[in-house]
């Protein structure tokens, strides 16, 4: 049997290595159009690859993928986080796991997993061709007929396709001709552009734990946020934009958000700590007795914004003052006008429809034999070592080729 797999990411190489662990007679090839093997495991995480997550509960792990939650339940009951440390770890890679659950390589190097990765793949004689782009499949009596670089025609019985999210629906045609449905690529992974607000001048300042809520929709992102010298960014806006990829994508990027900057306290929780403040601190001028975990410089920001005296006391605040303080605190409002998405881990929502794909074996339920991995998938996962993980589980599965 000879197996063909189109596209050597993280995605393509699990499957290759899983193709020839479960059928060890099979010739498996892996097909990348680029000279670059793995690119996207050599920049993740900053070039440390983000291998995966320290969400070992599959409930809990699915709710991180605003796309696909519902089918990688069925995919991670085989193949899930803790299958994946073991999986490296039996072949000499120590993960570590970073207080956000993040898991990296002990070495802090994505070169480790690469190495890893190309080193089993050589060991079970996985073939690699680079530069060698896959234009057509068509279906041959028993298998299918592959057309390649300089119309090179290829026969294989098996083909898992693992090419890779795509910025625009022309990346996905050749699927489409196959007979799949495609929902459209969108961004998923991007920070919040704010060229007219002032805050931009915070860039490098970041609060622990914020919530912020996109005004007219449902859409809310909790967690650390990052000021930028564009506007924001940081896990609370990061999950923001995937839950809200398609919504923010219709709206052009320009919508208003309502950052709380306490994260979960309430007005009536925020208004018991003034008046202690107030009570305790009458002489002290607010600039310098800030009661909240926010760093100093937002909260001077925020005073200013409130068009406070710089040396007003808690004492003089008043009704008036603590009603304003309140608002900013919980309800500040910002405006977004654009994007920057992340060039080397460009993230998109959208690919083959999940509709299409049987996720307990990964098969095309289009064209029998033919196998699907990783972010060619209509699946996104936020930021954290999710979308590895989707890789590593359907590139399992797809190589079984059940």
């Amino acid at each position: 049997m000879e197996i063909a797999i189109i596209g050597g990411g993280a995605a393509g190489f699990f499957a290759a290595i899983s193709a020839k662990q479960h059928h060890p007679a099979a010739g498996v090839t892996i097909y990348e159009k680029t000279s670059k093997l793995l690119a996207k495991v050599k920049v993740s995480g900053g070039g440390r690859c983000n291998v995966t997550n320290a969400c070992y509960n599959v409930s809990q792990l699915v709710k991180f993928y605003p796309r696909g939650s519902k089918q990688l339940k069925k995919a991670f009951g085989s193949f899930s986080t803790g299958d994946t440390v073991n999986w490296f770890e039996t072949r000499g890679v120590k993960l570590k796991t970073e207080p956000d659950n993040r898991m990296f390589p002990i070495t802090d190097s994505s070169q480790t997993i690469i190495d890893c990765l190309t080193r089993e793949a050589g060991k079970l004689g996985v073939k690699i061709i680079q530069d060698f782009p896959i234009h057509s499949i068509q279906p041959d009596n028993s298998g299918y007929k592959l057309t390649g670089k300089e119309n090179q025609t290829l026969y294989v019985e098996k083909v898992i396709i693992t090419t890779g999210g795509s910025p625009k629906l022309e990346g996905f045609k050749w699927l489409e001709q196959l007979g799949h449905v495609i929902e459209s690529p969108v961004p998923s992974l991007f920070t919040f552009n704010m060229p007219e607000e002032p805050v931009r001048k915070l860039m490098g300042v970041s609060v622990s734990h914020v919530s912020v809520r996109v005004q007219g929709t449902k859409l809310k992102g909790e967690g650390p946020l990052l000021i930028t010298h564009w506007g924001m960014s940081g896990p609370a806006i990061l999950k923001l934009s995937a839950y809200g990829a398609r919504v923010l994508y219709q709206q052009n990027y320009n919508f208003k958000i309502q950052v709380n900057w306490l994260g979960d306290h309430t007005e009536t929780d925020i208004r018991e700590v003034l008046s202690g403040q107030a009570a305790n601190y009458t002489r002290k001028k607010m600039l310098n007795a800030n009661p909240f975990n926010i760093p100093s410089r937002l909260w001077d920001f925020l005073l200013n914004k409130i068009e406070l005296r710089e040396d007003i006391t808690w004492g003089e605040l008043g009704k008036k003052g603590h009603n304003r303080l309140i608002n900013i605190l919980i309800n500040d409002i910002y405006e977004v006008r654009g994007k920057t998405t992340f060039k080397e881990e460009f993230v998109t929502c959208g690919g083959v429809s999940l509709q299409d794909v049987d996720f307990n074996t990964m098969q095309s339920r289009k064209m029998p034999g033919v196998y699907f991995a990783g972010e060619v998938l209509d699946i996104d996962g936020v930021t954290g070592g999710f979308n590895f993980q989707v890789a590593w589980t359907t590139g399992y599965l797809a190589g079984q080729l059940k």
